[in-house]
């Protein structure tokens, strides 16, 4: 990882500060000092965590890391004891990526369904209207015949 001046690579202080206050408990408070030293080391674990998995991405002649690079990375920086958790979680984030899939191709069909429904009727609708306009033009022709 190249580090340019002058870019933050800091993760966002509002996220730093919501995950701090759910691993405290209520009543305890963290200092401005202590949450910037947190938020500093959380980035260095972050990028440490992404060279580590980017080398086993390349040694798979990869460009783009996997969930199974990120797991390989923390095993080799000596995490072992978050690697089930991890595996627990993206688990979890799988089926409920994989509901939300279902969900949406289900409300898009239900869509489809509805659309498709409802063109019959459009059709129905389009007779009509050329049943009424011949039914006036019917009643005009009468109309100049009795004048004529």
């Amino acid at each position: 990882v190249v580090l340019r001046p002058g870019e933050d690579l800091n993760l966002p202080n509002a996220v730093i500060t919501r995950i701090i206050k759910g691993a405290l408990p209520d009543g305890v408070n963290i200092s401005k000092e202590a949450r910037s030293a947190i938020s500093r080391a959380a980035s260095v674990f972050v990028l440490y965590a992404t060279s580590c998995a980017n080398n086993f991405a390349m040694k798979g002649k990869r460009k783009t890391l996997n969930a199974s690079d990120v797991l390989s990375a923390m095993e080799e920086m000596e995490f072992q004891r978050f690697v089930t958790p991890l595996k627990e979680a993206l688990e979890a984030y799988r089926r409920e990526q994989k509901g939300k899939k279902e969900a949406s191709e289900q409300k898009k069909k239900d869509k489809d369904k509805k659309t498709d429904s409802e063109e019959p009727d459009k059709s129905r609708d389009e007779d009509n209207d050329e049943d009424e306009e011949r039914l006036e033009e019917e009643e005009q022709n009468e109309e100049e015949e009795v004048d004529n």
